[in-house]
Order: structure tokens, then sequence, then C-alpha cells
């Protein structure tokens, strides 16, 4: 027996999973976005809703080390701005003012906020010294003045937290009808088949406007959110319970079924004890690729303005400030977060294809 035969199946998939470097990558940056998500309260030098009236759809602020003079600062800094007006176009301009320094400090005392709601606090991660007057926005400002960095962060938060609850009950739902209409088979297995057609039949987007537009208008911003939540997870299960149902077509007959049968297991323990487990692999491949697609989803909600709404903060939202040519020419900063979403929804179809590898009982791990 080789050593490789001595380990375990997780081992074995762990080390599958280890080769494929992308996949590993792409669960780093994922883990990182995540991070950003959590501590954004921390991280971001500003509250959300924090205006600066003089930095009104300011550019991004570079980050530097040597001044115009060419000479080197240990602690790095940013230029102050001077906005003109042009005077045959009247439109806004704004240059860097080489006369005034903003120095940046770590843990720098900014706007008071909860963390997580719970644990009061004034410090942040970076920022500059705010009670001078002095401002530092590193991907520019929207048309309110507020900085584009910290409100980002704070739809991190909100866009990629609603992957995870929505694939959750999309799990639920694709599992449960799915594994007992593969296991029951007879009217139970007719009314999943021909429910999942009729939902497969209708087209997603005009369904989810039609729904999104039925949500009442002064629900609060988090009934709203598992609301849009709700309706992004009824439509996302059909997939999963057809994969499901095949394969407890299947396995119901196998002799390890058969004999818990025969012991007197009950339907349930049957399906979710023995059946199950022998599917997790592809079921958590699934819920890997099927996050990015919660996540476009709400994104596309939001931006036609019939999902999350302001004053909630999501990439969504953001984009709703992108929405016509002027603005992408004139303030091109307003679609980083576009550029946030391309960049999750990538790492998660990396991820998902490292996993479905992992899961493969058929990879070698190299050996002749």
């Amino acid at each position: 027996m080789s050593e490789l035969d001595q380990l375990s199946p997780g081992r074995l998939a762990w080390m599958r999973f280890r080769r494929h470097r992308l996949a590993m990558i792409a669960g780093g940056v994922l883990v990182f976005l995540y991070l950003l998500a959590l501590l954004c309260e921390f991280i971001s030098p500003y509250a959300p809703e924090q205006r600066n009236a003089r930095a009104i759809n300011a550019p991004p602020m570079d980050i530097r080390f040597f001044d115009a003079d060419g000479r080197f600062h240990p602690r790095p800094f940013v230029y102050g701005l001077n906005l003109t007006i042009d005077p045959d176009t009247w439109m806004r301009e704004y240059r860097d003012d080489t006369s005034t320094r903003f120095e940046l400090r770590l843990f720098a005392e900014g706007e008071p906020y909860r963390m997580w709601g719970i644990f009061p606090a004034d410090r942040h991660l970076f920022g500059v010294d705010q009670t001078g007057g002095e401002y530092f926005h590193w991907f520019g400002t929207d048309s309110l003045g507020r900085d584009m960095f910290t409100r980002i962060l704070y739809g991190a938060r909100v866009s990629l937290s609603i992957g995870i609850v929505g694939v959750g009950l999309t799990l639920f739902l694709g599992v449960l009808l799915g594994g007992f209409a593969g296991y029951l088979g007879g009217i139970a297995d007719n009314v999943v088949q021909r429910t999942t057609e009729v939902l497969q039949s209708i087209p997603t987007l005009p369904l989810w406007m039609a729904l999104s537009a039925a949500l009442p208008a002064a629900w609060s911003p988090i009934t709203t959110y598992f609301g849009v939540t709700i309706i992004l997870s009824l439509f996302g299960w059909t997939t999963l319970a057809r994969q499901v149902r095949g394969r407890f077509l299947a396995m119901r007959e196998e002799d390890f079924v058969v004999a818990a049968r025969l012991v007197g297991a009950n339907d349930t323990r049957i399906v979710f004890r023995h059946m199950l487990p022998g599917f997790t692999s592809h079921i958590i491949t699934t819920a890997t690729l099927a996050v990015p697609a919660m996540i476009l989803g709400e994104t596309a909600l939001s931006f036609l303005g019939i999902g999350l709404r302001a004053p909630v903060v999501s990439w969504g939202v953001l984009l709703q400030q992108a929405q016509n040519y002027q603005v992408i020419v004139l303030t091109p900063w307003l679609l980083l977060p576009g550029a946030f979403i391309v960049v999750t929804v990538i790492a998660f179809n990396l991820l998902g294809d490292g996993l479905r590898d992992a899961a493969d009982p058929y990879s070698n791990l190299g050996r002749p």
C-alpha cells in the first residue's frame, strides 16, 4: 500500500486543490475581500455618508513619497486639491495644490463609529488629520462629496453577504426538494419536476424586476435586503434540485440504502445521513459557482433601481451613479465598484474550478 492510499479523502482533496495555483490565488483574493467587508468600519477613513463639500466629484488622490521638488518624505502624503472652472466648457477641474501636503497616519482619529454595530470607536486604519481640515480620497468622491473607497468597502459587506445568504437558501431548497424527489419518486417527483420546468421557462430578469418592484417602498433597508435575497434564491434552486434528483435516483437502490431501509431508518435519515454525504463535494462546488450569480443578480437589480435602494450601500447601488456616458467620461472612477464585481466573480469561478478538480476521485496526484 502506497503512502497516498493511507491518506483520508479530505487530505487527498486538499492535496489536489493545492496543485491548482489559480484556485489558491483566487481563494486568497476572496479571503482578502471578505476581510475588507468584515472590517470596513475600521479600514475605511470616513463614514459612508460623510461629505466633503470641498471635493465634489474629485478624482482619486495619489499617495506620494516624493514632493514636487523631488525631495523624499519618509511618511506618505497627498497634495490638496485646487478647484477651477474651465471658462470654455464650464467643467469642474481639480489640480494638485503642491503648496499643501496632507500626511497619512496609521490608526488616525476620525469619524466615530460602532464596530459591527456593537463596539464604539473612532480610530481608522489610516487617514489624515480631519480636525485640521485635511482630507484624503484614495478612490475619489461622488457627486455629493462622499468618499468612494469608504462606500465601496461598505458596499462589499452587502454585496458579498447577499451571495452567501442567497446561496445558503438555494442549497437548502435544492437539496431538500431534489433529494426527496429522487428518493421518493412518484407524486413527489412529478410535483418537483413540473415546478422546476415552470420556473426554468420564465425569463429570469423580467421576473426579478417584477417581483422586486412589488417590494413596498416603505420597507426598511434591512427588510428590502432580505426581500431581494429571497427573490434571488427562489429561482436559483432548480438546477441543483435536478442534479440532486438524478444522483439520488441512481443511489436509492444501492446496497447501503437498502440496508438502511431494512433496519428501519426513516426517509429523512436515509436522505441526509446516508445519501447526501456522497454528494457533498459536488454541492460545495455548485455553491461556490452560484455565489457570483447571486452577486450579479443583486447588482443588476440595484443598478436598475428596483433592488436595494439608498441609503443601503451595495456595489449595485453605487453603480447607479454611472448610468449615462457623461458620468463615465467626466468621472470614470465611479465605475470602480464594477471592477470589484469583476474581480470577485472571476475569483469565485476560479475557486469553483479548483474545488471541482479537488473533488474528482479520479485525480491521480502524479501516480503513474
